[in-house]
Protein backbone atom coordinates (compact mmCIF):
# COMPACT_ATOMS: atom_id res chain seq x y z
CA UNK A 1 0.00 0.00 0.00
CA UNK A 2 1.21 3.49 -0.61
CA UNK A 3 1.26 6.25 1.90
CA UNK A 4 1.75 9.27 -0.46
CA UNK A 5 -1.93 10.30 0.16
CA UNK A 6 -1.45 10.03 4.06
CA UNK A 7 -1.24 13.27 5.77
CA UNK A 8 -0.57 14.84 9.29
CA UNK A 9 -3.94 15.76 10.45
CA UNK A 10 -4.52 19.33 11.36
CA UNK A 11 -7.73 18.51 13.31
CA UNK A 12 -11.29 19.59 12.35
CA UNK A 13 -11.33 21.93 9.66
CA UNK A 14 -15.75 22.07 9.37
CA UNK A 15 -17.25 21.97 12.52
CA UNK A 16 -21.26 22.04 13.38
CA UNK A 17 -22.17 23.11 16.51
CA UNK A 18 -25.42 21.80 18.38
CA UNK A 19 -25.29 24.05 21.10
CA UNK A 20 -24.02 27.68 21.41
CA UNK A 21 -21.12 27.46 23.63
CA UNK A 22 -18.56 25.03 21.61
CA UNK A 23 -19.76 28.00 18.63
CA UNK A 24 -18.65 30.67 21.83
CA UNK A 25 -15.50 28.52 22.65
CA UNK A 26 -13.89 28.62 18.86
CA UNK A 27 -14.39 32.19 17.92
CA UNK A 28 -12.59 32.68 21.92
CA UNK A 29 -9.93 30.87 20.38
CA UNK A 30 -9.59 32.79 17.11
CA UNK A 31 -11.12 29.72 15.40
CA UNK A 32 -14.71 30.35 14.32
CA UNK A 33 -13.74 29.79 10.66
CA UNK A 34 -13.76 26.56 11.50
CA UNK A 35 -17.50 26.63 12.27
CA UNK A 36 -19.95 25.45 9.36
CA UNK A 37 -23.21 25.54 11.38
CA UNK A 38 -24.70 26.77 14.28
CA UNK A 39 -28.40 26.09 16.80
CA UNK A 40 -30.80 28.78 16.45
CA UNK A 41 -30.24 29.57 19.72
CA UNK A 42 -26.56 30.80 19.46
CA UNK A 43 -26.61 34.63 20.05
CA UNK A 44 -23.24 34.33 21.57
CA UNK A 45 -20.71 35.82 19.42
CA UNK A 46 -23.01 38.12 17.59
CA UNK A 47 -21.01 37.21 14.36
CA UNK A 48 -21.69 33.67 14.58
CA UNK A 49 -25.62 34.06 13.52
CA UNK A 50 -25.14 36.55 11.11
CA UNK A 51 -22.80 34.51 9.65
CA UNK A 52 -23.40 30.62 9.63
CA UNK A 53 -26.35 28.55 8.76
CA UNK A 54 -28.70 27.91 11.74
CA UNK A 55 -29.29 23.80 11.37
CA UNK A 56 -30.20 22.49 14.73
CA UNK A 57 -33.10 24.12 17.95
CA UNK A 58 -31.47 22.05 21.09
CA UNK A 59 -33.42 18.58 20.89
CA UNK A 60 -33.70 17.93 17.20
CA UNK A 61 -31.84 19.12 14.07
CA UNK A 62 -31.88 18.27 10.06
CA UNK A 63 -29.98 15.90 9.29
CA UNK A 64 -29.81 16.55 5.81
CA UNK A 65 -28.62 20.18 6.42
CA UNK A 66 -26.01 18.96 8.44
CA UNK A 67 -24.94 16.35 6.08
CA UNK A 68 -25.06 18.84 3.44
CA UNK A 69 -22.66 20.92 5.13
CA UNK A 70 -19.95 18.31 5.21
CA UNK A 71 -18.71 18.29 8.28
CA UNK A 72 -15.66 16.48 9.84
CA UNK A 73 -17.00 16.86 12.98
CA UNK A 74 -20.02 17.43 14.85
CA UNK A 75 -20.33 18.61 18.66
CA UNK A 76 -23.25 18.24 20.90
CA UNK A 77 -24.69 18.45 24.03
CA UNK A 78 -25.37 16.08 26.85
CA UNK A 79 -28.08 13.26 27.13
CA UNK A 80 -30.85 15.50 25.67
CA UNK A 81 -29.42 15.38 22.36
CA UNK A 82 -29.00 11.72 22.14
CA UNK A 83 -31.24 10.93 19.39
CA UNK A 84 -30.25 13.66 16.87
CA UNK A 85 -26.55 12.21 17.66
CA UNK A 86 -27.79 8.83 17.04
CA UNK A 87 -29.59 10.24 13.57
CA UNK A 88 -26.09 11.46 12.92
CA UNK A 89 -23.63 8.79 13.94
CA UNK A 90 -26.26 6.62 11.34
CA UNK A 91 -25.58 9.15 8.52
CA UNK A 92 -22.00 8.28 9.07
CA UNK A 93 -21.16 11.51 10.50
CA UNK A 94 -18.21 12.09 13.12
CA UNK A 95 -20.13 13.03 16.22
CA UNK A 96 -18.67 14.41 19.78
CA UNK A 97 -20.93 14.68 22.50
CA UNK A 98 -19.87 16.59 25.63
CA UNK A 99 -21.83 15.98 29.00
CA UNK A 100 -20.49 18.89 31.22
CA UNK A 101 -22.32 19.99 34.68
CA UNK A 102 -19.88 22.23 36.48
CA UNK A 103 -17.54 24.73 36.47
CA UNK A 104 -14.32 22.46 36.26
CA UNK A 105 -16.05 20.18 33.68
CA UNK A 106 -16.64 23.63 31.35
CA UNK A 107 -13.07 24.39 31.95
CA UNK A 108 -12.38 20.55 30.79
CA UNK A 109 -14.35 20.81 27.38
CA UNK A 110 -12.68 24.34 26.47
CA UNK A 111 -9.42 22.79 26.76
CA UNK A 112 -11.01 19.65 24.87
CA UNK A 113 -12.28 21.58 22.19
CA UNK A 114 -9.06 23.54 22.19
CA UNK A 115 -6.63 20.98 21.73
CA UNK A 116 -8.69 19.28 18.82
CA UNK A 117 -8.17 22.25 16.77
CA UNK A 118 -4.44 22.87 17.39
CA UNK A 119 -4.86 25.86 19.93
CA UNK A 120 -4.65 24.16 23.26
CA UNK A 121 -2.31 26.60 24.63
CA UNK A 122 -4.89 29.30 23.87
CA UNK A 123 -7.35 27.12 25.49
CA UNK A 124 -5.39 26.91 28.92
CA UNK A 125 -4.78 30.19 29.10
CA UNK A 126 -8.07 31.49 28.25
CA UNK A 127 -9.52 28.95 31.22
CA UNK A 128 -6.69 30.43 33.53
CA UNK A 129 -8.19 34.00 32.66
CA UNK A 130 -11.65 32.73 33.74
CA UNK A 131 -10.70 31.05 36.95
CA UNK A 132 -8.78 34.32 37.66
CA UNK A 133 -11.83 36.13 37.48
CA UNK A 134 -14.29 33.07 38.90
CA UNK A 135 -11.29 33.64 42.29
CA UNK A 136 -11.50 37.25 42.17
CA UNK A 137 -15.53 37.48 42.50
CA UNK A 138 -15.28 34.43 45.41
CA UNK A 139 -12.64 36.24 47.27
CA UNK A 140 -14.73 39.14 47.36
CA UNK A 141 -17.80 37.66 48.76
CA UNK A 142 -15.82 35.08 51.09
CA UNK A 143 -16.86 35.84 55.17
CA UNK A 144 -19.61 37.97 54.18
CA UNK A 145 -22.21 38.38 57.46
CA UNK A 146 -25.28 38.34 55.17
CA UNK A 147 -25.97 35.57 52.65
CA UNK A 148 -29.25 35.67 50.11
CA UNK A 149 -30.52 32.48 50.18
CA UNK A 150 -31.45 31.74 46.59
CA UNK A 151 -33.64 29.70 44.28
CA UNK A 152 -32.95 29.36 41.05
CA UNK A 153 -35.63 28.43 38.59
CA UNK A 154 -34.96 26.87 35.34
CA UNK A 155 -38.25 25.53 34.39
CA UNK A 156 -41.71 26.51 35.90
CA UNK A 157 -43.77 23.08 35.21
CA UNK A 158 -42.53 20.96 36.52
CA UNK A 159 -40.42 23.03 38.77
CA UNK A 160 -36.52 22.08 37.93
CA UNK A 161 -34.17 23.95 39.87
CA UNK A 162 -30.30 25.36 38.64
CA UNK A 163 -28.39 23.00 37.16
CA UNK A 164 -24.93 22.31 39.03
CA UNK A 165 -22.53 25.13 37.26
CA UNK A 166 -25.09 27.86 38.07
CA UNK A 167 -25.29 26.61 41.68
CA UNK A 168 -21.65 26.73 41.70
CA UNK A 169 -21.87 30.60 39.78
CA UNK A 170 -24.93 31.54 42.45
CA UNK A 171 -21.98 30.93 45.54
CA UNK A 172 -19.56 32.09 44.11
CA UNK A 173 -21.45 34.88 43.83
CA UNK A 174 -22.18 35.46 47.28
CA UNK A 175 -25.60 33.46 47.43
CA UNK A 176 -26.19 30.47 49.10
CA UNK A 177 -28.22 28.00 46.68
CA UNK A 178 -31.41 26.18 48.77
CA UNK A 179 -31.08 23.51 46.34
CA UNK A 180 -27.20 23.04 46.27
CA UNK A 181 -27.39 19.00 46.91
CA UNK A 182 -30.25 18.71 44.16
CA UNK A 183 -28.37 20.67 41.34
CA UNK A 184 -25.54 17.97 41.51
CA UNK A 185 -28.38 15.74 39.03
CA UNK A 186 -27.31 14.26 36.16
CA UNK A 187 -30.98 14.38 34.42
CA UNK A 188 -33.74 16.84 34.88
CA UNK A 189 -35.79 15.25 36.87
CA UNK A 190 -32.93 14.73 39.42
CA UNK A 191 -33.81 18.11 39.71
CA UNK A 192 -37.42 18.68 40.41
CA UNK A 193 -38.87 20.44 43.41
CA UNK A 194 -42.25 21.15 44.39
CA UNK A 195 -43.65 24.23 45.93
CA UNK A 196 -43.56 22.52 49.24
CA UNK A 197 -40.01 22.06 49.27
CA UNK A 198 -39.37 25.97 47.78
CA UNK A 199 -41.84 27.01 50.74
CA UNK A 200 -39.31 25.36 53.54
CA UNK A 201 -36.53 26.48 52.02
CA UNK A 202 -37.57 30.07 52.40
CA UNK A 203 -35.54 31.96 49.63
CA UNK A 204 -34.84 35.47 49.75
CA UNK A 205 -34.43 35.55 46.47
CA UNK A 206 -35.82 34.09 43.37
CA UNK A 207 -33.49 34.11 39.89
CA UNK A 208 -35.35 32.71 36.62
CA UNK A 209 -34.32 31.16 33.57
CA UNK A 210 -36.71 29.04 32.04
CA UNK A 211 -34.60 28.17 28.91
CA UNK A 212 -36.46 28.86 25.66
CA UNK A 213 -39.41 31.15 27.15
CA UNK A 214 -39.66 34.62 29.45
CA UNK A 215 -40.43 34.66 33.03
CA UNK A 216 -44.23 35.23 34.23
CA UNK A 217 -43.83 37.41 36.98
CA UNK A 218 -47.23 37.55 37.95
CA UNK A 219 -47.73 33.92 37.60
CA UNK A 220 -44.58 33.34 39.47
CA UNK A 221 -46.18 35.90 42.08
CA UNK A 222 -49.28 34.51 42.24
CA UNK A 223 -48.28 30.73 42.33
CA UNK A 224 -50.37 28.96 45.42
CA UNK A 225 -48.39 27.85 47.82
CA UNK A 226 -45.23 30.24 48.09
CA UNK A 227 -46.79 33.51 49.67
CA UNK A 228 -44.83 32.84 52.49
CA UNK A 229 -41.77 32.35 51.20
CA UNK A 230 -39.57 35.54 51.78
CA UNK A 231 -38.72 36.54 47.83
CA UNK A 232 -42.26 36.63 46.67
CA UNK A 233 -43.49 38.35 50.05
CA UNK A 234 -40.79 41.55 48.95
CA UNK A 235 -40.88 41.00 45.17
CA UNK A 236 -37.49 39.77 45.12
CA UNK A 237 -37.71 38.17 41.85
CA UNK A 238 -35.04 38.65 38.80
CA UNK A 239 -34.88 37.04 35.19
CA UNK A 240 -31.42 35.85 33.84
CA UNK A 241 -31.15 35.75 30.51
CA UNK A 242 -30.96 32.07 29.54
CA UNK A 243 -28.19 32.33 26.96
CA UNK A 244 -25.77 33.75 29.72
CA UNK A 245 -26.70 31.51 32.15
CA UNK A 246 -27.87 27.84 30.84
CA UNK A 247 -25.11 27.72 28.36
CA UNK A 248 -21.84 25.59 29.97
CA UNK A 249 -19.25 27.82 28.16
CA UNK A 250 -17.70 31.27 28.40
CA UNK A 251 -21.50 33.20 28.16
CA UNK A 252 -22.14 31.49 32.37
CA UNK A 253 -18.38 32.46 33.43
CA UNK A 254 -18.80 36.00 32.47
CA UNK A 255 -22.20 37.74 32.05
CA UNK A 256 -23.55 35.48 33.62
CA UNK A 257 -21.65 35.31 36.76
CA UNK A 258 -21.50 39.74 36.81
CA UNK A 259 -25.57 39.53 36.68
CA UNK A 260 -25.69 37.07 39.37
CA UNK A 261 -23.30 38.99 41.29
CA UNK A 262 -25.54 42.53 40.70
CA UNK A 263 -29.00 40.37 41.98
CA UNK A 264 -27.34 38.87 44.92
CA UNK A 265 -25.44 41.72 46.22
CA UNK A 266 -29.07 44.27 45.98
CA UNK A 267 -30.21 41.64 47.92
CA UNK A 268 -27.57 40.94 50.33
CA UNK A 269 -27.82 45.01 50.89
CA UNK A 270 -31.27 45.28 51.22
CA UNK A 271 -31.07 42.46 53.93
CA UNK A 272 -28.60 44.14 55.73
CA UNK A 273 -30.64 47.24 56.29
Amino acid sequence: MSTTGLQIPRGPQRIVCLTEEPTEILYRLGEGHRVVGISAYTVRPPEAPRDKPVVSAFIGGSVKKISALNPDLVIGFSDIQADLARDLIQANLPVLIFNQRSIQEIFEVIVNIGSLVGAGRKATALVSEYKERLDRVANLKTGLAVQPRVYFEEWDDPMICGIRWVSELVEIAGGMDVFRERSKGKLARDRFVDVEAVNQAQPDLILASWCGKPLDREALLKRAGLQNVPAIQNDRIAEIPSEIILQPGPACLTDGLDRLVDEIESVRRALQR
